[in-house]
């Protein structure tokens, strides 16, 4: 066998069953519940959701539902921009080599190829939909990023990449009869036959209160858990919903333990944290320390252009040697008129806290950004339990293996969004309306344990996964964390609740619980996972997926 045969086999994995007693977060009794029909049932309303919708549509009818409104998503918030072989001198062996040396030994060749061939095609579809990409002598512009090789970043109204495609995606939607859109539908669970096949979903809307929706497919699209981190890029939605509720109907989730922290972001004391794009870094603006010297070349001969994990580690080790709580890049050099023209969004923000970027440093540290790890899914999108697929970050392909590439989130998420809808399409189609669904009676028994402020819970929580299995991770704090939480399941997940701020609360102790332990399992450094007790990368014992399913 050569040596290209061999990276194309699958990567060994080694799968552990983790213990959870509750199937589902509610009381459920499907005969007197309210109930909706689809072909399909998309759950996630950002790039893969909505580009899954838009393919599914043509052939099935399709109902999409998003825990607020269209526009609260990570992909409406992402600044840096869309990477993809569309300029000259540029390859896609160079792109899919990139993403290959980023991941560390983890990702999948097969799926990186896949994804990057896919790309250039799906991001001109989105050009001709309206997208404003922003052009430079008739062609879409692309600039460089850390980990990447060459200028293939396309942006959209300079900072606003996500905002030009998810406005483009939405209007693409609404165009759709056969795509109906539920906003302020918070799902709660996953549905499952007695043979363990997804048959819909159970949530509840806003409007109409406790809903089910039976669906020959689902898909899964409710992107990351940014916040099971007290500093975070993402938006309040992102509560791990998708990654827990996948968890407790059964399905394997992987490489939980791979969570992505931004390098930059905004940090005024008192303030939430805001996302200051990589893609300064790549125009050419310097980090410093507070005591105003460059630092980056102490860490990686890449300098600011090294990768998210390495840059992430430094700035940390940087403010632990000054004794600060942040570092500063450096813009003062780049025009000013240009800097606001291509960073309208950053322009604005530092503009609203009195930063005026031609004379003064802004202020940044490193927050949560990205969950690499997920449901596990294979080339179509499919996860191990039938009818149900995942897509976007909340899936786990298999394109990011321990570290993810700059820019390649929306376009795996435009991909896997393709192949997922399509994957429904090619099914053999079925009358929804005329399948018998089981009636599904669950109830939870009444707990006689004290009720926690689940409020108090989260915000401890989040800063428990912040201190404890951050950007640097231990033994004994990882097993800390865990009996911490631990202890809070025991009086969080008996308990059930009747609001969205309780059923994540819950998800949040989950998932929270699983990256804890694969995070203590995993005993070497790798990727965006640093074992300050493991600092070496143990190929011999750990190049390999960890797969987590539950016990039942």
């Amino acid at each position: 066998m050569g040596e290209h045969d061999k990276a194309k086999e699958p990567m060994q994995a080694e799968r552990i069953r983790f213990g959870e007693p509750r199937r589902h977060l509610v009381n459920i009794d499907s005969i007197s519940t309210s109930q909706l029909f689809a072909d399909c049932v998309i759950v996630g309303a950002g790039i893969a959701g909505l580009r899954a919708a838009l393919e599914a549509a043509d052939h099935r009818n399709v109902i999409v539902v998003c825990k607020a409104t269209l526009e609260d998503s990570n992909t409406w918030k992402a600044q840096g921009g869309i990477a993809s072989v569309l300029r000259k001198g540029d390859s896609f062996e160079s792109h899919i080599a990139d993403t290959l040396r980023t991941g560390c030994g983890l990702s999948e060749p097969e799926t990186v190829e896949q994804v990057v061939r896919q790309g250039p095609e799906l991001v001109r579809q989105l050009q001709d939909w309206g997208a404003g990409f922003d052009r430079v002598n008739g062609e879409m512009d692309a600039t460089l990023e850390g980990g990447h090789s060459h200028a293939r970043i396309i942006h959209g109204h300079g900072d606003e990449t996500g905002r030009a495609i998810a406005e483009t995606l939405i209007s693409q939607v609404k165009s759709k009869p056969s795509i109906k859109v539920i906003e302020n539908f918070f799902t709660i669970d996953l549905l499952t036959d007695p043979q363990n096949r997804c048959i819909g979903i159970v949530g509840r809307c806003k409007n109409r209160g406790m809903q089910i929706i039976w669906a020959a497919s689902t898909i899964l699209a409710t992107g990351g858990d940014g916040q099971l981190y007290r500093e975070t890029t993402n938006p309040p939605v992102a509560t791990a919903d998708g990654l827990a509720m996948a968890y407790r109907a059964g399905a394997v989730l992987r490489d939980m333990e791979f969570v992505q922290f931004h390098p930059t972001t905004l940090y005024v004391a008192g303030a939430s944290r805001a996302l200051i794009t990589e893609t300064l870094r790549g125009e050419g603006a310097y980090l410093l320390d507070t005591q105003g010297r460059r630092f980056m070349k102490d860490y990686s001969d890449a300098g600011e252009l090294a990768p998210r994990d390495v840059v992430s580690r430094a700035i940390l080790a940087q403010m632990r040697k000054t004794e600060s709580t942040h570092v500063y890049l450096d813009v003062r050099h780049l025009d000013k008129e240009y800097f606001a023209k291509r960073f309208p969004l950053i322009s604005d923000l530092c503009e609203s806290f009195d930063i005026d970027v031609s004379h003064d440093l802004i202020p940044v540290r490193p927050s949560a950004h990205y969950m690499i790890g997920g449901v596990k899914t294979d080339a179509s999108a499919r996860t191990s339990i039938e009818n149900l697929y995942a897509c976007g970050e909340v899936a786990s392909t298999g394109l990011h293996g321990a570290n993810r590439l700059g820019s390649n989130s929306l376009l795996e998420g435009l991909v896997f969004g393709k192949i997922a809808g399509h994957a429904v399409v090619i099914r053999e189609p079925m009358d929804v309306t005329s399948l018998k669904h089981p009636a599904i009676q669950y109830e939870i028994p009444q707990s006689d344990r004290s009720r926690l402020d689940t409020a108090d819970v989260r915000n401890s929580l989040r800063s428990l996964m912040w201190r404890n299995v951050g950007i640097t991770r231990k033994a004994q704090p990882l097993a800390e964390t865990q009996e911490i939480i631990r202890f809070w399941h025991r009086y969080v997940m008996d308990k059930v609740f009747d609001a969205p701020e309780g059923w994540e609360c819950q998800n949040m102790l989950t998932v929270a619980l699983l990256i804890a332990h694969a995070a203590g399992l995993r005993k070497e450094s790798r990727g965006v996972h640093y074992r300050m007790d493991h600092t070496q990368t143990d190929d011999q014992h750990y190049k390999k997926h960890l797969e987590v399913v539950r016990a039942t």
